[in-house]
């Protein structure tokens, strides 16, 4: 949904056979819900920690291998069924990296703009919604693969966004309803009809 809990801290990094266990300090303020989940995973009640396996294929595709110990990360609860949409939707499938190009400020607000990778730039949409580093924003403006988003202090506050500097990259999700038209319009499926079963 790209609604964040505050940001958890990297406390211990341990690679093996591809994995990288972590422990990160859990500030959940619905920890009533995932205790169960958080059970598995370890968790501590005593410290506020829990352990995640992270694959070598994360480890390639996302920032999550550049953070050391000490580092901080957003966490965000999996949405449940019956709860409320208060964002985008977010599937947590990293796509790819953007890199930050510049940021100032704008009103109350500041403006970060980002280059994404060429073959990711065309799902991303002005007015629509990115996800970076787990947080849903409205895309402002696009101009070829630069895209620029506003952040309001609260956003700054409680993720790692407000910490980048230029050169800085984040992970990048598109728009999921977007890569689906792509596929449901790509060439190769027109002739296909979905009514005909033999």
């Amino acid at each position: 949904m790209g609604d964040l809990d505050p940001a958890g801290t990297i406390v211990a990094k341990a690679a093996g056979e591809g994995l990288a266990g972590v422990l990160v300090p859990v500030a959940f303020e619905r920890l009533d819900q995932v205790e169960a989940w958080l059970a598995e995973k370890g968790y501590d009640p005593e410290t506020d920690r829990f352990t995640a396996d992270v694959s070598q294929e994360t480890l390639t595709v996302t920032t999550l291998g550049q953070v050391d110990e000490g580092g901080r990360v957003n966490l965000e609860l999996a949405m449940g069924l019956e709860d409320r949409i208060g964002g985008h939707m977010v599937t947590g499938h990293v796509d790819g990296k953007a890199r930050l190009l510049s940021r100032y400020e704008d009103a109350r607000a500041e403006r970060f703009e980002f280059e994404a990778p060429h073959d990711l730039a065309r799902y991303v949409a002005r007015k629509g919604s990115v996800c970076l580093d787990g947080v849903s924003l409205t895309v402002n403006e696009v101009d070829g693969d630069r895209f620029s988003v506003c952040l309001i202090p609260h956003t700054m506050e409680i993720t790692t966004l407000g910490q980048l500097q230029p050169g800085d990259e984040v992970n990048l999700e598109v728009d999921l309803i977007a890569r689906y038209l792509e596929r449901l319009t790509a060439p190769e499926f027109q002739d296909d009809d979905p009514t005909d079963s033999e």
